[in-house]
C-alpha cells in the first residue's frame, strides 16, 4: 500500500489541508497568521514523512556504526545514510527551485505559507524516493547501484537543507543564488560524476554514454 504514489501524495494533501485549517482560523478574520503556526504545519509534515518511511522499512539512523556528521563516499553503504552527503547540495538546489516556483504566488500565499509549502513538497518527495518502485528505479538506471533508501536521519536532514535553500533564496539577490547553484552542481559533478541535474536526466531517460562515465569507464 506505501509503495508508490499513496504515501507521498497524503504528504503533500497533509500539508496542504494545515496550511488550509490556518487560512481558516486566521485568514477570514484578517489576521496575521502567528510564526508558531509556519513553525507547527513544518513540524507536523516533516513528522509524518519520517512515521511513513519508518512504515516502509526504512532504518532510522545508520545500522551499522555510529551517526557521523558527513559521509563522502557515496560508494559505500553509509552513503544516503548520515547527516550529510554529496548529494545534501542537491536539497539545497530544491529549496532555490521552490522558492522560484512559488515566488508565482505571492500575492495569495504569505513567505511564510510558501516555505511550509515547500517544506510540504520536499517531504513529500522523500517519502516517494524512499518507495520500492523509486529505489529500483535509481538501482536500475542510474550509479545508485547498491541504494536501498535513505535512512530517516539522512532524509529529515535533506528536508532541512532544502528549507535553508528556500530561506537563502528569499534573503539572497538572484544572481548570487544563480552561482550558488552553478557551483555547486560542478563541484558535485567533479568529486563524484553526478549531480542534481544528472540525477534527473537518469531517472527520467538513461543514457548509457553517461552512466559508463558515471561508473569510471571514460
Amino acid at each position: 500500500m506505501l509503495d508508490g504514489y499513496i504515501a507521498p501524495l497524503f504528504v503533500l494533501v497533509a500539508a496542504v489541508a494545515l496550511l488550509a485549517a490556518r487560512w481558516l482560523s486566521y485568514g477570514r478574520h484578517r489576521r496575521k497568521n502567528p510564526w508558531w503556526t509556519t513553525v507547527g504545519i513544518i513540524v507536523g509534515v516533516v513528522a509524518l514523512a519520517a512515521v511513513l518511511e519508518f512504515a516502509m522499512g526504512r532504518a532510522p539512523t545508520y545500522k551499522y556504526g555510529p551517526v557521523s556528521l558527513w559521509s563522502g563516499n557515496v560508494n559505500s553503504n553509509q552513503n544516503s545514510q548520515q547527516i550529510a552527503d554529496p548529494y545534501t547540495p542537491s536539497h539545497i538546489i530544491h529549496g532555490f527551485g521552490f522558492y522560484a516556483l512559488l515566488w508565482l504566488f505571492r500575492k495569495h500565499l504569505s513567505v511564510g505559507s510558501r516555505g511550509a509549502l515547500a517544506i510540504g513538497l520536499e517531504a513529500a518527495w522523500e517519502v516517494l524516493e524512499n518507495t520500492d518502485m523509486v529505489i529500483n528505479r535509481y538501482r536500475e538506471a542510474t550509479i545508485s547501484l547498491d541504494y536501498f533508501g535513505d535512512s530517516i536521519l539522512n532524509s529529515t536532514c535533506d528536508i532541512i537543507a532544502t528549507g535553508l535553500g528556500f530561506l537563502f533564496a528569499r534573503y539572497s539577490p538572484i544572481w548570487i543564488v544563480i552561482a550558488a547553484t552553478v557551483a555547486m552542481e560542478l563541484i558535485v559533478l567533479y568529486f563524484i560524476r553526478d549531480n542534481l541535474t544528472l540525477n534527473i536526466i537518469m531517472l527520467i531517460y538513461p543514457f548509457k554514454a553517461i552512466k559508463t562515465w558515471q561508473l569510471g569507464g571514460g
